[in-house]
């Protein structure tokens, strides 16, 4: 099986990135990997190039954490795709299949609604996972949750709290969407506690590979740390939410998703504890989809 970290942080584009793009391949390849997704901040979320500068400039500053890490993955033989993380709101979106040109031949992509963003990707063959969707943080202030026009979700971020991730196991059963999972590094010296991401049986050849799969729903295998689930409770969801279905906007009541949570096997908040072997069984179940 190959294995590839989906979500990756440099500190050239993202403000909250450590760790400089050259340093990831060599870590990663080391580590069993086969490939790195670098997922850089976009201009909407916690970006580090000045959103004053000309776009083809802010372009070119952007793209610097993953060209250094292309380059160093080149080197040893590794391989390093470009993918993007943009923010709308609070909730954000992992993007694959899109490269340079795409960003330069948008530069009214600051301007966009998360729907046109969606459009837009689609229209050039890229795929759109909504990234960790039930991220519970002091800066977010509703849940949105896009049902229909994403191509799935990250089902299991490792950054994020086995709360959050196992809610957002259940949304996707609820509604048969792919998955991925990723580690959301920011910094070299947390990757051998976080250590999640994706595997298939054939080697990904480019980023527009991996978004065509995604498209084509071919389900990768998801890998994560057994400790991240370890002495889990039942699930508490405190923000309200809204979900896109049928092009509307509707809000998402506790009570749904508490259903979805009871439907996949889970426990809802006031359980002492979650069923053994929850989250295997809830991947079987995505798995087979």
């Amino acid at each position: 099986m190959y294995r590839y970290e989906t979500h990756l942080h440099t500190a050239q584009a993202s403000a909250c990135g450590v760790t400089p793009g050259r340093e990831y391949p060599a870590i990663f390849k080391a580590r069993g990997y086969d490939g790195i997704f670098i997922t850089d901040h976009f201009f909407h979320g916690n970006t580090r190039p000045s959103r004053e500068l000309p776009w083809p400039e802010y372009v070119d500053a952007y793209m610097m954490g993953y060209e250094e890490a292309k380059k160093a993955g080149d080197e040893i033989g590794f391989k390093v795709f470009f993918g993007i993380e943009e923010n709308f709101e609070g909730d954000e979106f992992l993007i694959y299949g899109v490269d340079r040109e795409f960003l330069l031949a948008h530069p009214e992509i600051p301007h966009w609604t998360r729907e046109e963003m969606i459009r837009s990707v689609h229209e050039a063959g890229g795929a759109v996972m909504q990234a960790h969707p039930f991220r519970d943080r002091d800066y977010i202030k509703m849940i949105h949750l896009y049902a229909e026009e994403v191509d799935g979700i990250e089902g299991i971020n490792t950054a994020n709290t086995a709360n959050d991730n196992l809610a957002a196991l259940c949304y996707a059963l609820q509604h048969q969407m792919m998955i991925q999972a990723g580690s959301d590094t920011h910094n070299k010296d947390k990757i051998g506690d976080l250590n999640g991401g994706i595997l298939y049986d054939k080697p990904i050849l480019s980023t527009e590979d991996y978004a065509g799969r995604l498209r084509r729903r071919e389900r990768p295998q998801i890998f994560y740390p057994d400790a991240l689930f370890e002495g889990m409770e039942g699930i508490r969801v405190k923000l309200p939410a809204e979900i896109r279905r049928g092009g509307a906007w509707e809000k998402l009541e506790q009570e749904e998703i508490r259903q979805w949570i009871l439907k996949a096997g889970a426990t809802w908040e006031g359980a002492a504890a979650q069923p053994q072997g929850i989250v295997r069984e809830i991947l079987t179940k995505l798995k087979a989809l």
